[in-house]
């Protein structure tokens, strides 16, 4: 009985530890909670050389990537006695990892490639170009892809969108600050040293570099803004083929859909079609050279992570110290393991799944989605800004959310992919053609929904409004966001908030114009939309008071969507805890405990570069924002921490969407 009585005062120690091993407790949890909740994790955990941040999320992904490190070095040896999954990653990280190979080789693998560009007899040969290089997962001009039908969303179509740029958002061509005009110039500089290093002369380098500039701000010209493209309207129009092709008939479109393998498009989703008409002007108004220049940029940049060490740094000078602040190019066996999981996602996480979620894993998630979800219909239940006709569909789409928690039912086969222990970049190739066809494969069929669009090494986890489901992957239900053995208000506090971050999703601005079925359908009665409206303009003025860095201020209507789901979530979270009756713990109540393990959650540190970027580009909020402005707006945090009514964590106007 007293061994019993001791374990159970050591687990409740445990959790009160695990907690003071992140606070600052000379910070006021009223003045600034982001700092209390995070202070001390902050001070310990400075940004390392190799990365642009660092936060609970990398750490877990750190973890997880020993995991996988351990599988691939054993799956490596070449063993006959292998399955043909644990052959297929053990030779892709192997041939990754051989760099002695990659430098023999050189660009052997990519020259094929490239001469056949420099060959091309007139611009009606980059119609089936663009086809072969879209096979091998490059994307100039624009993205080809499969996609549920918006207006139909039980049958996949074909979905023709904007591409084509390598900077990572069109403003980053059009800003005239200082910094933007710095950072084209860098980017610039980073085309020639990349042209140089395969043997052209400096000043064939300059002109390409010149040609790859102008013909991707024309296109970034002609692009969507990050925010119109978060109004699903805006990137929906149905086009007949005969219609794209008198939108654009500078691109042979019947002879792309053949050669690029797509079943037959007889109508297609062009998600911008001023974009379109953008891309047939450059190809009219461009030389054939200049068009062979871009193609052979775009195909060179996306290889240059396989390529020998000089293209690999040149790659990262820009890509990861100038555009990040990262200070140092990865080790190699992180970025072999990264790109396992990307190309053999489902393979490896076959191993993954047995070697860290557990048989049991599954069934503990469901079961807090289920409480989540029940609080979720009794907030929607309670609302008195939302007519009952509106409640009616908002619980019928709530209740036809289908929760996909640890792994896919179904494991995607990769054995038809050609895989070689002495070639990398190949291997990429290979994979890259294999994704595509698998993807194009969909046109014409109805909609898989047991589909996942992560794998489940991956420490994140999503809903998609056309499918109308929730993605947990087994790499985030691990420590610090869940585990079995901890107090329940923390794990509410972390995992429970991004359950219902998620599920608040299908009712975001975005989430909210699809229905049930996952048809983007307005199911709102004016009114409701009115207000709706009114409580989202509400976050969006919050937000957009905070700051970035410098002169930066966070996008309010760019983040809408991702606040509006953090907001709901941990309302929806601290719902289900209050059903729990949990108890004070090391001085702390349950609803103290659930706001430290939220807060916890987001503590992370940015180099400044990072931070400019993300600022300008990420739909989410930085970690500071996203708990500073969730607690803000809760009178719940208010009375659980005894905060005045004039402290800086009170929101005199506080904002509520669910």
């Amino acid at each position: 009985m007293t061994r019993l009585l001791a374990t159970a005062c050591l687990i409740s120690l445990c959790a009160a530890q695990d907690l003071s091993s992140t606070l600052d407790k000379s910070v006021n949890p009223c003045t600034n909670f982001y700092q209390y909740s995070c202070g001390l994790w902050l001070k310990n955990n400075p940004v390392p050389a190799d990365r642009p941040s660092w936060g609970r999320f990398d750490e877990l992904q750190e973890r997880n990537n020993d995991v996988l490190h351990s599988i691939l070095d054993k799956a490596s040896a070449a063993d006959a006695a292998r399955s043909v999954p644990e052959r297929q990653i053990g030779d892709y990280y192997a041939a990754c990892m051989d760099e002695a190979a990659i430098e023999r080789r050189g660009v052997a693998s990519l020259k094929p490639a490239l001469d056949r560009i420099a060959a091309l007899p007139n611009k009606q040969a980059i119609t089936d170009e663009l086809a072969r290089l879209n096979h091998v997962g490059v994307h100039p001009f624009f993205v080809f892809s499969s996609e549920p039908d918006a207006k139909d969303a039980a049958h996949m179509i074909g979905g023709l969108d904007q591409g084509g740029l390598s900077l990572p958002d069109r403003d980053y061509y059009t800003n005239t600050d200082e910094k933007s005009v710095e950072l084209r110039a860098k980017f610039s500089t980073h085309v020639q040293k990349m042209f140089r290093l395969l043997g052209e002369s400096d000043d064939v380098a300059t002109r390409k570099a010149a040609v790859i500039m102008r013909i991707e701000t024309d296109l970034a010209k002609g692009s969507l803004d990050l925010v119109s493209r978060r109004d699903p309207n805006k990137i929906y129009h149905k086009y007949t083929t005969p219609e794209l092709i008198s939108l654009a008939p500078g691109i042979d479109w019947v002879k792309y859909f053949a050669a690029v393998g797509a079943p037959e498009v007889a109508s297609l989703d062009v998600s911008v079609p001023p974009f379109v008409r953008t891309v047939e002007s450059v190809v009219v108004q461009s030389s054939l050279d200049d068009l062979k220049t871009y193609l052979a940029w775009h195909l060179l940049s996306h290889a240059a992570p396989l390529l020998p060490s000089a293209f690999v740094k040149e790659h990262f000078d820009f890509y990861g110290r100038t555009l990040t602040g990262a200070k140092e190019l990865r080790a190699r066996w992180k970025r072999c393991v990264a790109g396992v999981d990307s190309e053999l996602g489902d393979a490896i996480g076959q191993k993954f799944v047995d070697a860290t979620f557990g048989p049991d894993g599954k069934q503990r998630t469901l079961a807090m989605v289920k409480t989540i979800e029940q609080m979720m219909q009794r907030d929607i239940e309670a609302l008195d800004w939302m007519t009952p006709a509106t409640k009616k569909q908002a619980l019928i789409k709530l209740h036809a959310i289908v929760n996909k928690i640890g792994y896919p039912d179904k494991w995607k086969d990769y054995s038809s992919a050609k895989i070689v222990r002495d070639d990398a970049l190949s291997n990429l190739f290979s994979l890259d053609e294999w994704h595509v066809r698998f993807d194009l494969a969909k046109i014409g069929k109805p909609k898989d929904r047991t589909e996942w669009e992560m794998s489940p090494p991956t420490v994140n986890a999503y809903y998609n409004p056309q499918f109308n489901d929730i993605n947990f992957p087994a790499g985030i239900l691990q420590p610090p966001f869940y585990d079995k053995t901890r107090d329940e208000a923390v794990n509410l506090g972390s995992v429970g908030a991004v359950i219902g971050h998620e599920l608040t999703h299908g009712f975001d601005d975005e989430g909210r114009q699809f229905d049930a079925q996952g048809n983007l359908r307005d199911w709102w009665t004016e009114q409701d939309n009115k207000r709706f409206d009114e409580r989202a303009a509400c976050i969006v003025d919050e937000y957009s008071t905070f700051t970035v860095i410098d002169e930066l201020k966070l996008n309010g209507k760019l983040t809408l969507g991702e606040n509006t789901a953090d907001n709901g979530g941990v309302r929806l979270a601290l719902m289900a805890l209050i059903t729990k009756g949990l108890k004070t713990e090391g001085g702390l109540t349950a609803q103290q405990r659930l706001f430290i393990g939220y807060g916890q959650s987001w503590c992370e540190n940015s180099t400044p570069e990072f931070l400019r970027l993300v600022g300008q580009t990420d739909p989410h909020s930085l970690g500071m924002h996203r708990v500073n402005g969730v607690v803000s707006n809760m009178p719940e945090f208010r009375n659980a921490f005894e905060c005045k009514a004039d402290d800086p964590m009170v929101n005199a106007k506080a904002c509520r969407v669910w």
